[in-house]
């Protein structure tokens, strides 16, 4: 089940060693339960960080399962986009987005641009993006007008 198109699921990541529900679907794909959308969703590469991420957030960091939003529409000016995960403070304004990215990806100045646009629209604080190698965090300074690379995870 995990060979072949699955290989991704071997690949060491950053993080923890986490269980997840897996299950193989009469198609023939493969399926990993989503615990915050309390469904099963197809594995891709992308799906398959996420997961991790969420967990990561959730279990080791204590952030509330009931401040995520995952995979919403945006709009930034007439096009359509999806951010991957999107974290809210404790009065609900946006708080950390992060986008994921599969671990065959690598994390450049255009992906890292991807989040920053994709935060004009949503207005988060904090942004991140990961391929499940590498994880990078960047906090909106107001003065200075930009982004700043942190050294970790914002603290909730």
């Amino acid at each position: 089940m995990v060979s072949g198109k699955y290989g991704f699921l071997n690949e060491k990541l950053q993080f923890p060693p986490f269980h997840f529900n897996l299950r193989e679907e009469g198609d023939g794909k493969l399926s990993i339960f989503d615990a915050l959308r309390k469904k099963y969703l197809i594995v891709t590469p992308e799906e398959w960080v996420r997961q991790h991420i969420i967990l990561y957030l959730t279990q080791h960091h204590q952030y509330p399962k009931s401040l995520f939003a995952l995979e919403k529409g945006i709009k930034y000016n007439s096009l359509n986009k999806r951010f991957d995960i999107l974290v809210l403070d404790r009065e609900g304004a946006p708080f950390l987005l992060i986008e994921c990215k599969a671990p065959e990806v690598a994390l450049t100045q255009k992906t890292v641009e991807q989040v920053c646009v994709y935060n004009k629209s949503v207005g988060a604080r904090h942004i991140g993006i990961s391929n499940g190698k590498v994880h990078l965090f960047f906090t909106y300074d107001l003065l200075s007008d930009r982004y700043i690379q942190t050294e970790s995870l914002p603290k909730l």
